[in-house]
């Protein structure tokens, strides 16, 4: 006879990563969330994205952690642990610390986890994790990945949001071509905004003066994430390439112009929305790598600005 596990009491979440990771965990967040109506779910993350975190409606609290090399911290009995980070070794072990009384995670032997579906290397981010939780029977919607608007004013209510900055090289287009695209929107009437986190401000001012804007047009290193939230949410229109902001927008619904390469949309892309338009060149690559994709260098500025137009110009976004 089937033995059914206990409910929950407090579990916990692994997904020690970025905002673009957190953003593409919501349908399983809420999906966990439904499951276990009264166990307490803490998600150990970086603790910049506890605002977001909490906005979620899944999450009741954050224990701060930042990749895998240093352990977690106690936080309680952990009845359930459930792994949103990777297929492990090294993250189911990180959370067979903890001695939960169970984990929900991909197999893997190498840790000592042969329950769980097999790891899918081509699945796209949401679909992957919905996928997970489901074979443990808590149901997922792989379209449940809005949030509520911030409370917080935007910086730039209406602006054309250009994020030039990604984690990597190989994931950023030309300076030059984001100041392109600034300018043109800037001549169609536009306000334009340059963002750009820790170590972008450099890259962000590039852009402004090569698109000629004024210096109060650059928002890099004004916009800690509750600001940076406000911001997408609020903007007529984001342009930027396959990063954490582009995963804002979709989260708010804001009409994006969004430049892939070398992951293809089809791993890390926005839902199927009219109000994304996806440039993709089709050609993959090393998204750690130290230079630009040269996939990505095939997408011009042309093509941004045409699909920027048409992205302001829809009635129905």
């Amino acid at each position: 006879m089937a033995v059914t596990a206990a409910p929950a009491r407090g579990a916990l979440v692994l997904r020690a990563l970025g905002l673009g990771d957190l953003l593409t965990a919501v349908p399983a967040l809420r999906a966990l969330r439904r499951g276990m109506p009264g166990a307490r779910i803490t998600l150990a993350a970086p603790p910049v994205l506890a605002p977001l975190a909490r906005a979620t409606g899944a999450v009741d609290g954050v224990l701060p952690a930042d990749g895998l090399e240093a352990p977690l911290p106690r936080a309680g009995p952990v009845d359930a642990a459930v792994n949103l980070h990777g297929r492990g070794p090294e993250s189911h072990r990180l959370l067979a610390t903890l001695a939960p009384g169970r984990l929900l995670a991909f197999a893997c032997p190498g840790a000592g986890h042969a329950d769980g579906p097999a790891w899918d290397p081509g699945e796209h981010e949401v679909t992957r994790w919905c996928r997970l939780v489901a074979a443990y029977g808590f149901d997922a919607d792989p379209g449940d990945l809005d949030l509520p608007v911030p409370a917080a004013a935007s910086p730039a209510p209406g602006a054309v949001v250009v994020h030039p900055g990604a984690a990597f090289p190989a994931r950023r287009w030309p300076p030059e071509r984001f100041a392109a695209v600034a300018a043109a929107l800037r001549d169609g009437g536009e306000r334009v905004v340059v963002t750009g986190g820790p170590g972008e401000a450099r890259l962000a001012r590039r852009v402004v003066e090569l698109a000629g804007l004024d210096r109060a047009a650059d928002l890099s290193g004004l916009t800690p994430l509750p600001e940076l939230a406000a911001l997408v949410a609020g903007a007529r229109l984001v342009v930027c390439g396959d990063t954490g902001v582009a995963h804002l927008a979709t989260a708010y619904r804001t009409p994006s112009v969004l430049l892939f390469g070398p992951t293809p949309p089809g791993r890390w892309g926005p839902p199927d929305r009219a109000e994304h338009r996806v440039l993709w060149a089709g050609r993959r690559g090393d998204p750690h790598g130290p230079e630009t994709c040269p996939g990505l260098l095939e997408i011009t500025a042309d093509q941004a600005v045409e699909a920027a137009g048409k992205a302001l110009a829809d009635p129905n976004p």
